[in-house]
């Protein structure tokens, strides 16, 4: 299929590992060309060595208003095609052992950089009457994850606030869509079999042979599972789903709209 991206510009976040860097590598594989930030300008640089005349890159944190900034500028006058919204989560912890200060970070570090970097998109997305945006959330959304209560709750406020834009901007020509991934083989998943095993007493290879367990199809998902459907929303031929929460888990989810 013709995703009809070739050329086109797109912002990736959390770009350099993990799902974001198996999305950035996707859309250079499909001829677009894509803005590139994270944390470690070690593995941004690395990243740009695979497609240097495709990537370009912006080292810092995705969730500050300065990197939000260059972000802006980087891109200019040009046209943004669409953009993965996407960093990482807040730490695992279960319910009771979490402060108001840690509620605090997660508000910060969950949702409240993503409405601002959404309002400067979308600012410059009317205009042009089109625009994709890819918000990487997590099935906790659809079906809480064990002491990750912080997550579980700051990214439903997500789901709620890109639902309700999605259904404002539509008629512009403007789609927004969350993934919710299950468990892939990333290192933020394997950070969470660590924290599973300090709070169980437990192996790591047992808390990793249970989540497996969980999973129908009896396997984790690799990063490249979950870029094929991203790459197929940030796309012209998505144009027809919009506000949707979609989950990519392997039928981890069990409820009928999962």
């Amino acid at each position: 299929m013709d995703l009809q991206i070739k050329n086109h510009l797109f912002l990736v976040g959390g770009a350099s590992s993990g799902l974001g860097k198996a999305i950035s590598l996707a859309l250079t594989k499909e001829g677009a060309n894509i803005i590139a930030v994270a944390r470690s300008t070690e593995k941004l640089n690395a990243l740009r060595q695979t497609a240097p005349e495709q990537i370009e890159i912006i080292s810092g944190d995705i969730s500050t208003s300065d990197t939000i900034r260059k972000i802006i500028t980087q891109i200019g006058t040009r046209v943004l095609s669409g953009a993965t919204i996407n960093s990482g989560g807040p730490p695992a912890m279960s319910a009771m052992d979490t402060t108001l200060e840690d509620w605090d970070q997660a508000y910060a570090s969950v949702f409240r950089w993503k409405v601002a970097l959404t309002h400067a998109l979308v600012k410059k997305m009317i205009p042009e009457n089109y625009g994709r945006l890819v918000y990487i959330e997590s099935v906790s959304v659809k079906q809480p994850v064990e002491n990750l209560v912080l997550s579980n709750s700051m990214r439903l406020a997500v789901v709620g606030f890109v639902k309700t834009l999605s259904q404002e901007i539509a008629h512009h020509g403007i789609t927004l869509n969350i993934l919710g991934p299950g468990y892939h083989a990333t290192q933020r998943l394997e950070n969470l079999f660590i924290k599973n095993s300090e709070l169980k007493g437990v192996p790591v290879e047992e808390v990793r042979a249970t989540f497996e367990s969980q999973v129908p199809i009896g396997k984790l998902g690799t990063a490249e599972d979950f870029a094929s459907l991203a790459l197929w929303l940030l796309s012209p031929v998505s144009r027809y789903i919009t506000g949707q929460t979609i989950s990519v888990d392997g039928g981890l989810v069990q409820g009928a709209f999962g």
